[in-house]
C-alpha cells in the first residue's frame, strides 16, 4: 500500500513539474523574486510566464532589440549587470541580484521557460 501511494506522489509530482530537476532547482531560486504562471503577479521582479521569443520589456532594454531567446538569456543570468551594461553602454545595470554562473543550470532554467506557453 505504501509503495501505490508514494508511486503516485512521483506520478502526480512529474505531472504538475513535468521539468528536470536542474531546472526545478533553477526555478526554486527564481521563486524568490518571479511567478511562473499565466497572468501571475509581478512580484521583485517580473512574471516569467511566456518570456521565452518575446522582446525584452525591462525599461533599460526597451528599443535594443533584445529577444528573450536562448543566447540572450544564457548570458543575461550569468551575469545580468554586466549584460544590461553592455547593451545601454554602461547606462544601467540589473536589478536582479542573482548570478547564474552554471552553464547547465542556466540552460535547465532555460528550457523551461520554453515549455511556458
Amino acid at each position: 500500500m505504501m509503495k501505490i501511494v508514494a508511486l503516485t506522489l512521483v506520478v502526480a509530482t512529474s505531472l504538475l513539474f513535468p521539468w528536470t530537476a536542474g531546472a526545478q532547482d533553477a526555478v526554486k531560486k527564481c521563486l524568490a523574486c518571479h511567478t511562473f504562471d499565466k497572468g501571475g503577479a509581478k512580484k521583485i521582479g517580473p512574471n516569467l510566464f511566456g518570456i521565452f521569443g518575446q522582446a525584452s520589456t525591462l525599461p533599460e532594454l526597451v528599443g535594443k532589440g533584445v529577444v528573450w531567446d536562448e543566447p540572450t538569456l544564457m548570458a543575461y543570468l550569468e551575469n545580468p549587470s554586466a549584460f544590461i551594461a553592455a547593451k545601454t553602454g554602461g547606462a544601467a545595470k540589473s536589478k536582479m541580484a542573482l548570478l547564474v554562473k552554471d552553464p547547465a543550470e542556466r540552460k535547465a532554467a532555460i528550457d523551461y521557460l520554453k515549455t511556458l506557453k
